[in-house]
This record gives structure tokens, sequence and C-alpha cells, in this order.
């Protein structure tokens, strides 16, 4: 009888160990990391292993292009107009950046006068867009009044227009007001910006009535819980608006249609200047886009997860 019992393979037995124990370890790593993250879900392995690997292709792909961007900054001359081009540097150099700094040195309006002026206009409109943006969405929000309902319905229909199609409107109303070639014409549009006014609005929705009606039951009047009650809720959304706004005027280039005077003008078109010089300056070129592209990205690497909570809490409620 024990002659016709058939044993396994030695060999068979040895990857049978070998496999239950990589599946043994791998599930091990797998637990570490989720409570280590502490992330709960209730997805299998391959379903969070299938979202981890979409993810990371995601990641890779939008990645991309700022990888691009940055490499062409550093190329030569020669490595820019290879073809078929490379996508990484071969031969590294700080030529372009000083080839720019050569270009805008020799303007006849220093280039530290582009980057006061944008660094002015800014810091000053997106400083007052998230101050009215958050008063103006408070009441929206925590009050009601006779025609709050359209007024909000309002703002989600302005989002719909693009700014080509206000232009000759907005035109003449700067030039009406006076505000055409002054610092005006690109601040004050950015203020009253309605994307800033509907996500804080939206956010400031989710604030429980109980608390604001507990501080007032303490003394509390509306600029007190407004300013150290609604305002550190919203932490998420301002610092969203305030990325938004960032990137909206440090990058935008649509001013230029108010602004003629060149000791007026941004660092945008100086750099579009340089941009559209020519093949003798695509290096400089190249970091120009560098330099443009350098301060929204770490602004948004510092609040990159308060835009996720923003985006989360934005939809459109009654």
């Amino acid at each position: 009888m024990e002659a016709n019992v058939k044993k396994p393979h030695p060999a068979g037995t040895v990857f049978g160990t070998m496999g239950r124990g990589l599946a043994r370890a791998g599930s091990a790593v797998y637990r570490f990391f989720r409570k280590l993250l502490g992330v709960r879900s209730t997805r299998s392995l391959a379903g969070d292993i299938c979202n981890i690997l979409f993810l990371t292709i995601l990641a890779i792909f939008m990645a991309i292009p700022l990888v691009y961007v940055v490499c062409n900054a550093f190329k030569p001359i020669d490595e820019l107009y290879l073809s078929p081009p490379r996508f990484f540097v071969q031969n590294p150099t700080l030529d372009n950046l000083k080839d720019l700094m050569t270009v805008m040195n020799n303007s006849w309006v220093p280039i530290t006068r582009y980057f006061f002026n944008t660094l002015f206009i800014t810091v000053a409109g997106t400083g007052l867009h998230v101050i009215f943006a958050s008063m103006a969405a408070y009441p929206l929000a925590k009050k009601r009044f006779p025609g709050s309902g359209l007024f909000f319905q309002v703002i989600v229909l302005s989002l719909m227009f693009t700014p080509a199609v206000t232009a000759i409107p907005s035109y003449l109303v700067m030039s009406g007001l006076g505000w055409v070639d002054t610092y005006a014409a690109l601040i004050v549009p950015a203020v009253g910006s309605s994307l800033g006014l509907y996500l804080m609005r939206q956010f400031m929705t989710g604030i429980p009535d109980s608390m604001l009606e507990a501080a007032k039951i303490d003394g509390a009047n509306e600029w007190i819980i407004f300013w150290r009650i609604v305002m550190p809720q919203v932490k998420p959304a301002w610092l969203t608006v305030t990325i938004f706004a960032v990137q909206a005027l440090w990058n935008g280039t649509s001013g230029s249609n108010y602004i003629y005077s060149e000791k007026l003008k941004a660092l945008p078109y100086a750099m579009n200047q340089i941009v559209n010089g020519g093949l003798a300056r695509q290096g400089a070129a190249a970091a120009a886009t560098l330099v443009m592209m350098v301060v929204p990205i770490v602004i948004f690497l510092f609040a990159q997860n308060n835009i996720v909570e923003t985006m989360a809490s934005s939809g459109i409620k009654e």
C-alpha cells in the first residue's frame, strides 16, 4: 500500500514553500505600510495594487512636461536643436540662465523692475482677493437675506464666462474709471474673481451652525466669529484660493491689454518678448520658462493637501 502513495516532488515542495513565504512576507509588508500611513479600506490587496499602479502611471504622465521643462533649461544650445530631441540633458550647463540675465540686464527697464511689478501685483491681488472673497462668502453661506439664492446663481453663472467674452466690456470699464496703465487694472479684477468667492462659500456651508450660535451666546460679535472661528475652520479653502490667485497673477498675461508703460509691465510680458526673440534666444527662452514655473509649483507643494480637501467640499450646495 505504501508503494502506491505518490510522494511530492522535492522541487515542488521547495517552490511551494517559497511562494507561501513570499506571499506572507508581502502581506506583512502591505499591512505595515497601511498601518504606517493610517489607511483604512475595504478593498482587497489586488484592488489596492491596481489603484497604486494606475495613480503612479498617471503621476508619471503628468510629471513628464515639468521634467522636460527643467531639462531644457539646462541644455546647451546644440542639445536643444538635436533631431530627434533628447528628453534628458546630457551635458548640463548654466549658460541659458546666464543668457537670460544678460538679455534682461541689457533692456532699458531693469529686470528688478519687472520682478517688483509682478511681486507687487501678485501679493496685493492675492491678499485682497482672499480677504474680500472670504468676507463676501460668509453671509452667503451662513445668513439668509432676500436675493441670496439669486446672487449665488449669478456667481455660478459667471464661472462659465471666459476672459475673452468680457474683454471689451472690461476695457471700457477700466477706461471709464481711469485705471488704464495703472496697477489697479490688474489688481482689481483679481480681487473680484468669482472663483474664490464660490470656493469659500461652498466650504463655509460645512461649518456647523451650532458652533457659531455657541460663540454668539458667549458674547462674540460677527467680526470676532468671522476672524477667530470661521477663518481658521476654512483654512484649506483660502489656501486653495491663494494658490489659484498666485498662479493667475504670476503667470497671467491678460493684463498687458491695460498696461502700456514699460516700467509698469509684469515679468510674463518680458519673458514672452524673450521667447519670441527667434532661434538665437531659445536657450534664454528655456530658462525663462523654468523661472516662471518655479513660484506656482513651490506654493502648490506646500498646500497641495488643502486643494484636495477644498475640491471635495466645493460641490454646488443649496
